[in-house]
């Protein structure tokens, strides 16, 4: 007998009415989404990842609405961060 493991998703957690907390996390870039240049930064093992800014916030973040400028070109691991689920809530838990 298997046993379904339930995703838990909180569907009142909308990105439009978020913290952008996951725009505080590192981001490798691991497949070719279109991410523009200037978003780009190399870290020390030579990886690309996206620039962050002093303060700690992905350089992609429009800091008047809170979302990204770069959306349809986002990075492969930001698409696959489920708006809710619970690695949304764990970061917007800490951002509180």
């Amino acid at each position: 007998m298997s046993i379904e493991v339930q995703n838990l998703v909180d569907p009142q957690i909308s990105c439009s009415s978020c913290k952008a907390a996951c725009c505080k996390l590192e981001v490798m870039l691991i497949s070719d989404t279109g991410v523009p240049r200037e978003y780009i930064r190399i870290d020390r093992w030579g990886a690309e990842t996206m620039a962050r800014l002093d303060d700690g916030w992905c350089s992609a973040l429009d800091r008047s609405t809170m979302m990204c400028r770069i959306y349809n070109n986002r990075p492969w691991i930001c698409r696959e961060f489920e708006m809710g689920a619970q690695e949304c809530q764990s970061e917007r838990s800490k951002a509180d």
